[in-house]
Parts: C-alpha cells; sequence; structure tokens
C-alpha cells in the first residue's frame, strides 16, 4: 500500500503543523511536486519526519485516477442545536513535520516554507509538542482507545482500489478553557468518561451520556467506527490546547463523531467542548508513496534543506 511512514512514526517529541493556500494563478500541480519532494528517496528533508496532505478537491484535480469517491473538505461549520460551532477553515494543503528536537524541525519546516514562495502561502502554523509522554493537557491519557501499531494500517489507510496506500486526515486546533482546572478530579472523571490516574473506563451506570468517551465511541451500521489518533499538546501557560490529528481510511467515521460531540441528533453535546473551544477544522487527503512518486521531481535540489540561509 506504502502510505507515508510518518503517520505511523512513534517517539518525535518535537511537530510543527503548516496550512498553505495555492497562491493566485499558481499551477496546483506544480504545487503537489514541490511537496511531493518531501517523501522521495533524495528527500529535502533530514533527520525529520514529514507528512504532507491535500484539500481533497485539489488532490483530486490534480490525480483524478487517484481520488477517492465522495471524500470532501471540511466545508462548512457544524452548528449543534444549542449553538456550539466547530468552525471549517479548510485550506489547500497541509505539512506535519515531527522531530527529536526544536531546531531540526524549525529548520525544515522554514526551508520547505521558503521553497514554496510563489506557489503557496502560509495560512496557518502550530507547534506541537509531547506532553507527559502520552497525556494531554487536561492531565489524562491521550489516545486510549487507538489501534494497536499492528491494526492501525488498517484503520488509517485505504486498502484498495482507488486511492490506496492513502488516508484521510481531519485535524483541529482545541483550546483548552481554564473552567476544566476548576472541577475536582472526580468531576473531571465524568467529562472524560475514564479515571484520570490510568485511564480506566468509567462503569456502565457512572457513565454519563455526555462524556467524551460515550460521544466519540460511536457506530454506524451495527459496527463501531475507528480513528487513529496522533495529537499533541501546543502552546504556552497562557495559551493552550490539543491539536488533534487523525487518519482514517474512510471519512464517515469522523462525520459521525463530529456530529454526535456537537450534539446533532440527540441534542447531547459532549461535556468536554464544554471546557474547549475548536479554532480550527479541515479534511486533508494524505496520498500513498507512490501516487505521490509520480510527481516527485527525479532528484530533489543538493543542498540540505536543514540549514536555512541565514540574513546579511
Amino acid at each position: 500500500m506504502h502510505p507515508q511512514p510518518g503517520i505511523f512514526a512513534l517517539g518525535t517529541i518535537e511537530h510543527s503543523y503548516v496550512e498553505f493556500d495555492l497562491a493566485p494563478g499558481a499551477d496546483p500541480a506544480a504545487l503537489v511536486a514541490a511537496l511531493a519532494a518531501l517523501t522521495g528517496p533524495e528527500t529535502t528533508i533530514g533527520g525529520v519526519n514529514a507528512v504532507i496532505g491535500f484539500r481533497p478537491e485539489l488532490w483530486a484535480r490534480v490525480a483524478p485516477d487517484e481520488a477517492m469517491p465522495r471524500v470532501r473538505s471540511f466545508g462548512e461549520d457544524i452548528v449543534g442545536p444549542d449553538g456550539n460551532r466547530m468552525p471549517s477553515t479548510q485550506h489547500d494543503a497541509w505539512l506535519w513535520i515531527a522531530g527529536g528536537a526544536r531546531d531540526v524541525v524549525f529548520d525544515s519546516t522554514l526551508t520547505v516554507v521558503r521553497r514554496l514562495a510563489g506557489l503557496a502561502t502560509m495560512a496557518s502554523e502550530v507547534n506541537g509538542w509531547l506532553y507527559r509522554h502520552d497525556r494531554d493537557l487536561t492531565g489524562f491519557i491521550d489516545g486510549t482507545e487507538n489501534p494497536s501499531m499492528i491494526e492501525a494500517p488498517d484503520v488509517a489507510v485505504v486498502p484498495e482500489g482507488k486511492g490506496a496506500g492513502a488516508s484521510i486526515l481531519l485535524v483541529q486546533q482545541w483550546r483548552h478553557l481554564q473552567t476544566f482546572e476548576t472541577l475536582s478530579e472526580p468531576e473531571q472523571e465524568k467529562v472524560i468518561g475514564r479515571t484520570k490516574p490510568d485511564s480506566v473506563e468509567l462503569d456502565e451506570h457512572a457513565m454519563p451520556a455526555d462524556s467524551h468517551v460515550s460521544r466519540t465511541a460511536v457506530e454506524f451500521g451495527g459496527r463501531e467506527l475507528q480513528i487513529y489518533r496522533r495529537n499533541t499538546a501546543y502552546g504556552s501557560p497562557t495559551d493552550y490546547g490539543t491539536m488533534f490529528v487523525a487518519f482514517c481510511a474512510e471519512q464517515r467515521p469522523f462525520e459521525v463523531m463530529l456530529r454526535s460531540m456537537a450534539g446533532l441528533g440527540d441534542g447531547v453535546r459532549d461535556a468536554l467542548t464544554r471546557h474547549t473551544t475548536p479554532l480550527t477544522g479541515a479534511y486533508y487527503v494524505i496520498p500513498s508513496l507512490r501516487a505521490l512518486a509520480r510527481f516527485a521531481p527525479e532528484q530533489a535540489p543538493a543542498e540540505d534543506a536543514a540549514a536555512p540561509s541565514s540574513g546579511s
């Protein structure tokens, strides 16, 4: 299937997420080619993992024979019955660079941004990092229900047909509100649906219907819908939260999950959304390495991407 390996590369502590918009008059295929060069054997990025994605409609225009049917952008806000809103902030391309040190991630990201000059403009950038190994900034373990590394490719990667080896990404930036810290630990556990020290799911009789576990453990057609999460923390002590980064072989699990969290259908809103605020929302197609190889130049530039030129 040849998925982009950075989807599954664990152990990196520093992360950079950048979104781009195609420059006016620029060729979408040229943008794809410029980013595809990051994944080739003569990669322009060294010492880091790079994952790249494209707005579904842009990828379908450039590579129609690789486009998965019925995959679409995060085209409009999701609004719950009480007015809570998950915003649409869709852009044309997405880059995730992860590494073991801040400097190499910074240098590599800066080099990509410079090389895209004239093709795309930076629309957003967020720096992420691991918090206490596997916890988010609520203090709870994040991704407890993630599939194992053996199972993850079956969940995250299109197995066959059009788009084989690709993945669908949902990315959202969630700002944490200080209201969560005013709750007692038992109250926090009811919001999440798990115990805080060891992430044990609450008993059925103690599990609130609006807990985060209840609203995100969703089913469709008699089967539980799974996704593969690669979340990180972001921010400073005064403005911080979670970068929700998740991959799936199909788009429906994301759509069902977000609607459930917003309370669409039954009016029960995810309690965690009362203590966090979504700032962004976008879907991207993460093409397979084989699909990207069609666009990558035969040989990437020889200079070291991790050493940007110095100013005079």
